[in-house]
């Protein structure tokens, strides 16, 4: 489906209405129809001299073999000059059909006055006395986004429409352009260490990517560590994503993403569950606009549950800042269907808070909802310390996160929905840098696993814009190992262990550590799974696991222990605080 569909009218119309427009495609309709003219210029003039000739002054056997070895010429120059063209016509319907959609596209300035009187309406909302404006508004708002995706969507079959009727040579030229850059698998990739076709930027691969399976494509994504197709940005896992380090299908922004559970994580993945439709930063959930939501469709910053206008709410159908329970209107109530503002709780709800507008109980800052919280819109509770800090910053909704805008959990940074990475923008688990769409990279805009460098796709790379496995170099393509380990177990330099990558990373009967003098030991299932610089993984227990089982699992620097991110073992020591 065309990533149009899950975008809002704000990016659609934006899209729309800036840029070339239909120039460069009538542009091009005017030099193919030179092209042309030129080519049955061309062919009359060819196929008259040889008549000419073969008619009059030349006879005999030479003359009937030149004219019998010059007519598949002039029908390859008539033939050529056919394709030209119907290439014109076709670039004239394409452009005819952007005019259409664009004329029915809403004005990008219709869509922004309507999201300012929105956010108007939200902040003088006292006593819920704005409701049904609000609502008023928001039916308009969806009333522009269903008139964007229809015209996008006749846009879109206008101009398959036009390109299936392109000739079958000129379709398979354009499918089998050159890539523009180094170390790239696949097509017409602008860039390097891509793996897939149609992207633009640094190590942009498929989502689902892994050291076990043979790479997958990833397509038409513009920038880089993009793990998916038709992402906008750096550092997404998923389609259709715009901004970085977004988790899911859909996202606008920065560090959204979908629930995790450190307390029992899947071993197989690492990873959250998708969250799709999110615009703002640091959202877990699906469709959630603002800052530092927990759950789905609510509206503002630092909500947690279903459907809340507002900030700091707990609960669901809340409208106003820092109520606990449902369907309340005001502020700092709590309890089910109440209308005012709780003056006796000092604008919060719940016990132990202090500052204004929270909800749950011991939060300190304002708009923070769940219970445990320091800062500015952040909503969840500590599953995996129960009784201790959940989060320490701004907009943060997954558990145990340090910074601002994370959805992820364990987090030191800022909009990382993965887990317990150390870092900015990451949409996979356990790295060390920034903007990395796939686990264990020490680096930035990595999509394989277990890179150490600088957009590689591939996997367990040292280097730069490797697209290939298991290499130690630059614009690397081709596999050096890996899906079984042949040929080599390491990439870097001075490793001990089996796939790992960097220098000096020690993992005794383990696997998976990127970075720089790292080691593991001591899990009896799992050792190694490390990122950064210095650290040091000894077993420990982790979620349901008990110590002996697990080791490592740690980002960052200076790290000891197990499952940790930051340095020194901050990170963790944080949660373990309150």
């Amino acid at each position: 489906m065309p990533n149009f569909v899950m975008l809002p009218p704000e990016i659609n119309s934006l899209r729309m209405f800036t840029g070339a427009g239909s120039a460069p495609m009538l542009d091009a309709a005017a030099a193919w129809d030179g092209l042309a003219s030129e080519l049955g210029t061309a062919a009359s003039s060819f196929s008259w001299v040889t008549s000419g000739l073969a008619g009059r002054a030349w006879q005999g056997a030479a003359s009937a073999a030149m004219t019998a070895a010059a007519a598949p010429y002039a029908e390859l120059l008539s033939a050529a000059c056919a394709h030209a063209a119907g290439a014109a016509q076709q670039a004239r319907t394409v452009a005819d059909v952007f005019e259409a959609a664009r004329s029915a596209m809403v004005h990008p300035l219709a869509v922004v006055a309507n999201r300012s009187v929105f956010i108007q309406l939200i902040r003088s909302n006292f006593l819920g006395l704005n409701a049904p404006a609000i609502m008023a508004t928001e039916g308009q708002y969806e009333e522009m986004w269903a008139a964007d995706v229809s015209a996008m969507t006749g846009y879109h079959a206008g101009a398959s429409a036009a390109a299936v009727q392109l000739p079958s040579g000129l379709q398979q030229f354009l499918q089998n352009l050159p890539n523009l850059g180094i170390g790239n698998k696949g097509n017409a990739n602008v860039g390097n260490g891509n793996t897939g076709s149609g992207n633009i930027g640094f190590g942009n691969s498929g989502f689902g990517n892994s050291e076990l399976v043979p790479p997958q494509p990833g397509n038409n994504n513009i920038g880089s560590g993009n793990n998916g197709n038709n992402n906008i940005g750096a550092g997404n896992a998923g389609n259709g994503n715009f901004g970085f380090g977004n988790f899911g299908n859909g996202n606008i922004g920065f560090g959204n993403g979908g629930p995790t559970d450190l307390s029992n994580p899947d071993l197989s993945t690492f990873s959250p569950t998708p969250g799709n439709n999110n615009v703002g930063m640091g959202n877990t959930g699906n469709g959630n606009f603002g800052l530092g939501n927990l759950g789905n469709g609510n509206i503002g910053g630092g909500n947690t549950g279903i459907g809340n206008i507002g900030a700091g709410n707990t609960g669901n159908g809340n409208w106003g800042f820092g109520n606990n329970g449902n369907n309340n209107i005001g502020i700092g109530l709590t309890g089910d269907n109440q209308v005012g503002i709780n003056l006796a709780g000092l604008l919060n709800s719940g016990n132990g808070n202090i500052g204004l507008f929270n909800s749950g109980d011991h939060n300190i800052g304002f708009f923070n909802s769940g219970s445990h919280n320091i800062g500015v819109f952040s909503s969840g509770v500590n599953n995996v310390f129960p009784g201790h800090i959940n989060s320490l910053g701004f907009a943060n909704s997954g558990t145990g996160s340090l910074g601002f805008g994370n959805s992820g959990a364990g987090n030191v940074g800022f909009a990382n929905s993965g887990l317990l990475n150390t870092g900015f923008g990451n949409a996979g688990s356990i790295n060390t840098g920034g903007f990395n769409g796939n686990n264990l990279n020490t680096g930035f805009f990595n999509s394989g696993e277990t890179n150490t460098g600088f957009g590689n796709s591939g996997h367990v790379n040292t280097g730069f814009w490797n697209a290939g496995n298991l290499n130690t170099g630059v614009g690397i393509a081709t596999d050096n190992g890996l899906v079984g380990y042949a040929a080599t177990t390491n990439s870097g330099f001075s490793n001990t262990g089996v796939g790992n990558s960097g220098l000096g990373n020690t993992s005794a009967d383990g696997h998976g550590i990127s970075g720089f003098f790292n080691s593991a030991s001591g899990g009896s299932i799992i050792t190694g799974v490390t990122s950064g610089f210095f650290n040091t993984g000894v077993t420990g227990a982790m979620g349901p696991f008990p110590a002996g089982m697990l080791s490592g699992f740690n980002s960052g620097f200076f790290n000891t222990g197990i499952a940790n991110s930051g340095l020194f073992s901050l990170g963790q020591l944080a949660m373990t605080l309150g």
